[in-house]
């Protein structure tokens, strides 16, 4: 029992990191019309940017806003010089132009960074585990991830239900010409809007730095999981992102954990560990289709 609570707590972390990423990427998908594979080389190089500025400094606290401002400026960049070019022409050119982008980014680090891949510390403060059920440690830094993530995504809501600028994002997505008759500058408002995508891309690519490596590729390695979350949780829609993330994250996880056991119940061990892992890889894509067959549009699509 305490194995699967445990499991649960990590695929719940893992749910929130995809939120960070999907919410952005949901966003720009949703609101601009624009499929952007480099939305996992934005998580990539905040993740650098922060385990790099962890080594110049010595400190997390300091790296985490070098982190999210490198994340951020180089979002407003890539809109800038990029994107601007690419609304209104088809999916296919978008694809090109932003799988040329994950070339550029990997292309770059690798040649001012190296390909060794950075390790990063956590904040001492965060450090050590803390007992959150008896005979359950569970480490601090995690459920510090997991709380940053709900933070973001009421924090989401707010701007999006309840603020003037989520009035004018939400108006943008289905009404450009009328929003931009009434004198708002859509440019500028589709500039604002990648850049928040990157810098939550960023901020989740600083929360993973101290749990996993900080590598070259590790930004495709969780775009397609991305991708996933967006599509079982609705186009456009953070409320859609957030339960997706967290369907996913609970399943990508479990399976992983649990599947090859499972199968040893009905079969023999090496039988079931070669199936269990085969299953639990495809497990996400088959929530996914489960999710589609009773709901096309996701569980919860963006109106309009």
């Amino acid at each position: 029992m305490t194995l699967v609570l445990e499991q649960i707590l990590n695929g719940l972390q893992f749910g929130l990191t995809l939120f960070l990423l999907a919410a952005g990427l949901t966003l720009v998908f949703g609101i601009m019309g624009v499929i952007n594979l480099a939305h996992g080389s934005l998580y990539m190089m905040g993740a650098y940017a922060a385990a790099l500025g962890a080594q110049w400094t010595g400190s997390f606290w300091l790296a985490l806003p070098i982190g999210l401002l490198a994340a951020f400026a180089i979002g407003v960049g890539v809109e800038l010089l990029v994107m601007r070019r690419l609304y209104g022409r088809d999916h296919l050119a978008q694809v090109l132009a932003t799988f040329g982008l994950i070339l550029f980014f990997n292309g770059l680090l690798a040649w001012q960074v190296g390909r060794a891949p950075l390790l990063m510390n956590g904040p001492e403060q965060l450090a050590g585990f803390i007992e959150v059920m008896p005979g359950l440690p569970y480490p601090i830094y995690r459920l510090a991830v997991m709380a940053v993530g709900v933070l973001v995504a009421v924090g989401l809501w707010y701007l999006i239900a309840r603020t003037r600028m989520g009035m004018l994002i939400r108006a943008g997505s289905t009404q450009r010409e009328m929003v931009s008759a009434l004198g708002v500058n859509i440019a500028q408002l589709f500039t604002l809007v990648f850049g928040l995508g990157a810098l939550l891309a960023g901020l989740a690519g600083v929360m993973v730095g101290p749990i996993r490596s900080v590598q070259i590729g590790m930004g495709e390695q969780v775009l397609i999981l991305t991708f996933v979350v967006i599509v079982v949780g609705g186009v456009g829609s953070v409320r859609g992102a957030l339960a997706g993330a967290l369907l996913i994250g609970l399943s990508d996880t479990l399976g992983r954990a649990f599947a090859p056991s499972l199968l040893k119940l009905w079969m023999s061990g090496a039988l079931a560990d070669g199936l269990g892992a085969a299953l639990s890889s495809v497990l996400v894509y088959l929530v996914m289709a489960m999710v589609l067959v009773v709901r096309p549009r996701g569980l919860f699509p963006m109106e309009g």
